[in-house]
């Protein structure tokens, strides 16, 4: 039934009946044909929101849902079923919501067509206005976390000054795509537009950078000599690949990954070129999956003894590394590179290796016209230099920053993203990953509004790779662990994976097995623990979904 004319016409359907769903339920419906909701039933009451993540398009009916919440099955975001907010990430734009009613035995939703197609909506933002809140926010770093924050001290209903310093030209982009999609266009991976930054006041300056901090003056020196004064400071710099300290370092050839460009770059000089791949954690096997079938050869070369050894363990490790093989990847594991040899132009022609093994002492060279290196990132805390050494913050052995659960430094100032050290599960750790870093932005925003109001610590990080086709889900964190107990069959890439510290479940991978972990997620994320492993193993999709939904502690479980 059509109710008004126009582009927003309304439209109310009858989508169901009332016995379809039990509490805890849900499933997509159509109001009229085309257009798609979420219905779900919680607590005696029916809802109706957005049927699809607005990070990646994830089907939400394939999701978990848990108290209030719907978690998406690809990367982990969360939205409150009754407001459509987004509460966890990764994405930016909430769901809509749309009303429901009962006539008799039938349920009927109502909605606007359009609202309906689109199944999102932005934030609601405050405006600026100085005469009522005359202080100055900075946020320094313009990725996921400077975004989100900025975004969020509007939803909050802050009204003064914000300024974004961004030290790219280019408007913050999903920088995810770097090594998952390397021929990725700006337009296409780019989060907000030019005019979304102009419409709610966001006082954006690209291709400037905050060079120096100054907590006790509370003030920042930009990168064009000009100084700002701050009431509150949130530093979400990122972090800058490591290079390596080996002869031949300086020569052309020799590649990054920091940004787009850095992409473009590497994607077209590989092609049909020798290419070495220096690092086999999520750099470099992902930007091996990406150039496979471009260069002449990939090689890489990892110093664990298989790749993904300290994050994934080595039973998944050697799942990957076999796929890469199979997609014609050399994998040469357990060395280090001594030297990078060059041509008489400049370019490197090799890349000398030698084994960690004993007995194996002579040394190997690999062609290579083209050398990624991606053997990880350094914490982009310069700026903090002078306040480090004065006492005022905190750094760790890495250059990390070390804050409290609410992200906070000093007086004032936030940290977030890849450079903060923030408590979680009794230890402080750091979490190089889109997700956790976009959290970090929306509760330092928080924080910055109202002291002390949100914290880091009660999220739990989610985060994703994707190498030839193959998608890894990781919830939790586990720095270390004792054990991983794989169900299911790694080199099938079907499989749920414990990791086990001291007894207790920390981390869990899946694959093949959406939306376990968010399943997993969600529950953590409620203060819950897991059964044992082996009290899990076997178990269906169905039951880790239960689990979400009934709120069973590990002594009530689902069947």
């Amino acid at each position: 039934m059509e109710i008004d004319a126009g582009a927003g016409q309304v439209v109310e359907g009858v989508v169901g009946l009332v016995t379809d769903l039990q509490d805890g339920q849900m499933k997509e419906v159509e109001v009229e044909e085309g257009l798609k909701v979420l219905l779900i039933k919680e607590d005696g009451q029916f809802k109706a929101i957005g049927n699809r993540c607005t990070h990646y398009g994830a089907p939400l009916k394939n999701g978990a849902l848990s108290h209030g919440q719907i978690r998406c099955p690809w990367h982990g975001g969360c939205f409150n079923t009754n407001t459509g907010d987004i509460e966890d990430f990764p994405g930016l734009d909430c769901l809509e919501t749309f009303s429901v009613r009962i006539d008799g035995p039938n349920v009927l939703v109502k909605g606007k067509r359009d609202a309906i197609k689109s199944g999102r909506r932005t934030h609601n933002l405050a405006s600026h206005c100085p005469s009522e809140d005359p202080r100055v926010f900075v946020i320094a770093g313009a990725g996921p976390s400077g975004l989100t924050c900025a975004e969020t001290l509007r939803a909050e209903g802050f009204k003064g000054h914000i300024i974004l310093y961004g030290k790219e030209a280019l408007h913050p982009y999903d920088r995810t795509k770097l090594s998952k999609a390397m021929t990725s266009e700006h337009e296409r991976i780019m989060l907000r537009p030019e005019a979304y930054f102009k419409e709610h006041n966001v006082d954006f300056r690209q291709g400037k950078s905050v060079t120096q901090v100054n907590v006790e003056n509370k003030t920042v020196t930009v990168s064009d000599s000009t100084t700002q004064k701050y009431d509150a400071l949130y530093i979400a710099t990122g972090g800058d690949p490591r290079q390596l300290q080996v002869p031949g370092a300086n020569l052309s050839g020799l590649f990054t990954l920091r940004n787009l460009p850095d992409a473009h770059a590497i994607i077209k000089a590989s092609v049909d070129k020798n290419v070495v791949i220096v690092g086999s954690s999520f750099i470099g096997m992902e930007v091996a999956s990406c150039i496979a079938a471009k260069a002449k050869s990939v090689t890489v070369v990892g110093m664990e003894s298989v790749p993904f050894e300290r994050v994934l363990g080595k039973e998944i490790g050697h799942a990957l590394q076999a796929l890469h093989e199979q997609k014609g990847v050399v994998v040469k594991m357990s060395h280090d590179v001594i030297e990078f040899r060059g041509d008489r132009s400049g370019g490197v022609s090799e890349v000398v290796i030698k084994s960690k093994a004993e007995g194996h002492q002579e040394p190997q060279s690999l062609p290579a016209e083209v050398v990624v290196i991606g053997a990880g990132a350094i914490p982009s805390t310069s700026l903090l230099k002078d306040a480090i050494d004065a006492g005022h913050i905190k750094a760790a052995d890495d250059r990390s920053i070390i804050s409290d659960e609410h992200l906070n430094a000093y007086d004032s100032v936030y940290v977030g993203g890849d450079i903060a050290r923030f408590p979680y599960n009794g230890e402080k750790i750091r979490v190089e990953h889109w997700g956790v870093a976009q959290q970090h932005g929306s509760v330092a925003a928080k924080n910055m509004v109202k002291p002390q109001s949100a914290s880091a610590s009660a999220f739990v990080p989610f985060f994703w790779t994707s190498q030839f086709g193959k998608g890894i889900r990781y919830a939790g964190h586990a720095s270390k662990f004792d054990n991983v107990v794989v169900d299911g069959d790694a080199s099938k890439f079907t499989f749920v994976a414990y990791y086990v510290r001291e007894g207790k479940i920390v981390a869990v991978a899946t694959c093949n097995r959406d939306p376990v972990a968010s399943a997993i997620a969600s529950v953590w994320e409620e203060g819950r623990e897991l059964p044992a492993p082996e009290e899990l193993h076997g178990k269906e999709n169905s039951y880790f979904l239960q689990l979400a939904a009934a709120g069973c502690s590990a002594g009530q479980q689902p069947k």
